[in-house]
Formats: C-alpha cells, sequence, structure tokens
C-alpha cells in the first residue's frame, strides 16, 4: 500500500525562510571579511544556536524551571539572524561594510560557542529531596504509630529530698545548728527558715538550705 506525499504548505515556507535567511547570513559575513567556507559556517551556526535554544526553552518550560538563560540566547541567535536580514535590505552598503560590523562578524563564533556550552551543560534543579520526602511520607503511611512505654509505678515511702541548691559553710550550719537548739527550747518547736534568715541575716535561699539540713532533710 502505497502513501501519497502532500505538500504541506507551512514546511514549504518553513524552507523557503531558512533559505533566504541563510543567504543573507552569508552575504553578510561575506562582506565583512569571511570568505569561503567561513562566509557559510556563519549561517549554521546562528541557525543552531537558535534551534538549540528553542529547545532547551522547551525541556525548562515542561519541567517548570526557570528558563531566563534559555531566553537570552534566543535572543542573541533571533537578533543575529533579523538584522543580517534588515541589513541587506539595502540599508547597509556590503562594499563599504563599518568597522563594528566587522568586528561583531569577528567575534560571533566565540560568542555562539559560548551560549551552545552554557545551553547543554547547565546543570537542572535537583529534585531528588523532593521525591525522597514525597517517599518518606509514603513510607510513615504504612508505619504503625509506636505504643506509649508504660509509665513508671510511684516508689513507696518518703521520697529523698534535694540537696541544698545553694552551698553552705560548715561554719555556718554549726551555728545555725546552735540557733536552732536555743530556739526549740525556748518555743518547743523547730525552727522555720524565715526564723533562720531573720536571726542570722543570710539571704532566703542560704535559709533555706541550712533549715533543710537542720531538720535532717538532706
Amino acid at each position: 500500500m502505497t502513501r501519497s506525499i502532500r505538500p504541506d504548505a507551512v514546511l514549504i515556507q518553513a524552507v523557503i525562510a531558512g533559505a533566504l535567511s541563510f543567504a543573507h547570513l552569508h552575504d553578510i559575513a561575506a562582506a565583512a571579511g569571511q570568505d569561503g567556507w567561513k562566509a557559510w559556517a556563519y549561517p549554521v551556526s546562528v541557525d543552531l544556536l537558535l534551534v538549540a535554544a528553542w529547545r532547551r526553552l522547551r525541556i525548562l518550560r515542561a519541567a517548570g524551571e526557570p528558563a531566563r538563560a534559555a531566553w537570552t540566547w534566543f535572543t542573541v541567535a533571533l537578533a543575529a539572524s533579523l538584522g543580517a536580514n534588515v541589513a541587506t535590505a539595502g540599508l547597509l552598503d556590503l562594499h563599504n561594510v563599518p568597522a563594528w560590523l566587522r568586528i561583531l562578524v569577528a567575534g560571533w563564533p566565540a560568542i555562539a560557542f559560548l551560549g551552545g556550552t552554557l545551553l547543554v551543560h547547565t546543570p537542572a534543579t535537583d529534585k531528588a529531596p523532593v521525591a525522597e520526602q514525597a517517599a518518606d511520607v509514603a513510607l510513615t503511611r504504612h508505619v504503625p504509630a509506636p505504643v506509649p512505654a508504660p509509665e513508671p509505678e510511684p516508689v513507696a515511702g518518703p521520697v529523698p529530698a534535694l540537696p541544698p541548691a545553694v552551698p553552705v559553710p560548715a561554719a555556718l550550719v554549726a551555728h545555725a545548728r546552735k540557733v536552732a537548739d536555743a530556739h526549740r527550747t525556748a518555743t518547743g518547736a523547730p525552727i522555720d527558715a524565715d526564723t533562720l534568715r531573720a536571726r542570722l541575716g543570710v539571704p532566703g535561699p542560704m535559709a533555706d538550705a541550712l533549715a533543710l539540713q537542720l531538720t535532717g532533710k538532706d
């Protein structure tokens, strides 16, 4: 079974436009002093950079990544192609090319090489952490919740008091013990921290520590 070949108007138009642009770029390069095979290489370089930038642009947009660099090099290649087409429309004397155009044409290979290298070797955004987080979430959905540890049973008997937070000199403890004995003899009750603070003139935390030691709870 044979397939009929139908001419595609869009494809024919693209071939004609590409051939005209190719010829204009060749004429500009030849007028700027690039003769022989070099004049034919310039249109290939411009068109390849244009295609490479457009391809990279589509890939980045499909991946949802920034495409500013691809847009930049696409604009550079388009400006070179469009500029050559406009320059050959009679606006530029091809027999007397200005020096700035010769400089641009001579520097184009380095610009095209840099653009192509950056387009090819620009690393894509690493999405591995996102994938790892998704895998962790999926894994936690299948892992049972941890069983809470049983609470410790209360210990029978008196709980020992914590050691005094304020260090107390031994001489002060001995003096406080004499004061406490005199207080017990006079009142028949053990001395409390407030009375110790008033009798000894010490700060509140030190009076509390002395009271703990005198009551035998340290």
